[in-house]
């Protein structure tokens, strides 16, 4: 099967038909590899990102929350010495945050919320949500920590 494969191959090499049929599947894997390198940065990796050996906890007003791929992210607006800083808290994806319970009206501008998480690396005002508290106690699950965090902070 595969020599008839090749032998067909070389056969449409040859004719001018058989030229044109492979500059258009060329151009067409071409602009598929395109599409698939900027769905693939869209996403990145937890650890690059985040540490997954410590958790922060914030406290704010929910000021955004986008419910989509490839992950949420929740906004606050947390106080601070000199007025109020931004936190931009990412979730995990959609189908995941379902499967916990959330939904894209969860979370909603003017909640009070503690926003237990892992910090970013570089330092900024984000992090990954490992859990959010409500004012009246109800909990959303977002990213499971790592087996090194003590037990209680799950």
């Amino acid at each position: 099967m595969a020599a008839a494969v090749r032998g067909a191959i070389v056969a449409l090499r040859d004719r001018p038909l058989g030229r044109l049929m492979r500059h258009a599947i060329t151009r067409w894997l071409a602009v598929g590899a395109l599409f698939a390198g900027n769905a693939a940065l869209a996403h990145h990796s937890f650890a690059v990102h985040f540490t997954g050996d410590e958790l922060i906890t914030v406290e704010g007003v929910v000021t955004a929350f986008t419910f989509r791929n490839p992950h949420g992210v929740l906004t606050l607006a947390v106080p601070g010495e000199n007025g109020s800083v931004e936190w931009k808290a990412e979730t995990n994806s959609p189908n995941i945050l379902r499967r916990r319970g959330w939904a894209p009206d969860s979370l909603k501008p003017g909640d009070r919320v503690t926003v237990e998480g892992f910090p970013a690396r570089d330092g900024s005002s984000s992090m990954r949500i490992s859990r959010v508290t409500f004012a009246d106690g109800r909990e959303l699950t977002g990213q499971r920590p790592a087996v090194g965090i003590a037990d209680g902070q799950d």
